[in-house]
């Protein structure tokens, strides 16, 4: 009998949440590559040859030394060891290639081939420079590393996509069958990056989030721009900023449901909605949260977590040229398996 792991519980016990299950199946309709940084971690290797034995991804590049790599993957069951490159940044083929094309991204802030190839050899920069080529459609980091190194990386190397006005994160909250809100998964948004954002950048935030939600979720978003007041209710310099940021993305976004500035119960519930609000467009039915600055968002989305008991993905960044997410560290196998299905549906759409 086979001493190794079978690592197929894990989809088990995704596939006991129908929004989770719902991300597995999409990401395996075309499957990407994704690169782990942190590649002898257990957690990420189980996670990784779960998503491969299901097809939810098609290759993993596993970042880290060749020898710590190839003891954990000799732990768990595969079924076509092919699929896995490692890359071990000591002893890599591509290594003067990747620490190259590191140069012409950053010369302009004076990186030199020497400085290059020091930073080549950290695996965050290594497997963000694995997408930023081409040779991986999407990374993961922050099992072990802090945020922001996980996400410094990403930003040096993959930059921000054009088209953004600046990179931001989300979480993906799946809520509990027996939750009383009747629906299955919202966004949070932001809840780990922007600290204090001003009504521009706001506005962005939410434009990004309702991206986010319709690729992931494949509904329609109904954005709630959240404040301590209601259309007026109360007066102050942070009551202005979300009505600006609500105006601004009502005229760049004409296409989108959105109401503010809303407390959270009449984004929430359509009886107290009818009430404090009743000419908005969202009618206490908003899937997507938008939080004034990152206490409210860090706070927010915790108490979704430990006392409504949602199951929180991220936080995930949006506004990048090509994906990379980061884990926290805290982490378990099965965030990292739902965190590989969002980061391989964000390569579909990217």
């Amino acid at each position: 009998m086979s001493s190794k792991t079978n690592p197929s519980a894990l989809l088990d016990e995704a596939n006991t949440l129908p929004p989770l299950a719902s991300l597995l199946t999409r990401a395996a309709a075309a499957p990407k590559s994704i690169a782990f940084a942190e590649g002898s971690d257990p957690r990420i290797v189980e996670a990784a040859v779960a998503a491969l034995n299901a097809g939810v991804i098609k290759q993993a590049h596993l970042v880290g030394s060749q020898a710590d790599v190839e003891t954990t993957l000799a732990t768990f069951e595969m079924l076509d060891t092919s699929r896995i490159e490692i890359h071990d940044p000591e002893n890599s083929r591509i290594f003067d290639a990747l620490a190259e094309r590191f140069v012409e991204l950053r010369a302009h802030k004076g990186l030199t081939i020497e400085l290059a190839q020091k930073a080549t050899l950290d695996p965050l920069v290594f497997a963000a420079l694995l997408v930023e080529t081409g040779r991986a459609d999407g990374s993961i980091g922050g099992a072990i590393a802090t945020t922001s190194d996980t996400v410094r990386a990403a930003l040096q190397v993959i930059g921000k996509a054009k088209s953004e006005p600046l990179v931001s994160s989300f979480f993906l909250m799946i809520l509990p069958e027996s939750h009383p809100l009747d629906r299955p998964a919202m966004v949070f948004s932001d809840c780990g990056m922007v600290i204090d954002p001003n009504a521009t950048e706001l506005a962005g935030i939410a434009s990004q989030a309702a991206d986010s939600f319709a690729a992931l979720v494949g509904d329609a978003p109904k954005l709630g721009m959240l404040s301590f007041s209601t259309h007026g209710s109360a007066k102050h310099d942070r009551v202005t900023k979300v009505q600006e940021a609500t105006k601004a993305l009502k005229v760049a976004r004409p296409d989108l449901t959105v109401d503010g500035e809303l407390q959270l119960d009449a984004a929430l519930v359509p009886s107290v909605a009818a009430s404090k609000a009743p000419s908005g467009a969202v009618q206490g039915e908003a899937n997507v949260l938008i939080f004034p600055n990152l206490d409210a968002g860090n706070i927010g989305y915790k108490l979704a977590q430990r006392f409504g008991g949602a199951v929180a993905i991220g936080p995930v960044l949006q506004g990048l040229a090509k994906p990379a997410n980061d884990l926290s560290r805290g982490c378990v196998a099965g965030d990292v398996l739902a965190m590989i299905a969002v980061t391989a549906l964000q390569a579909q759409t990217s």
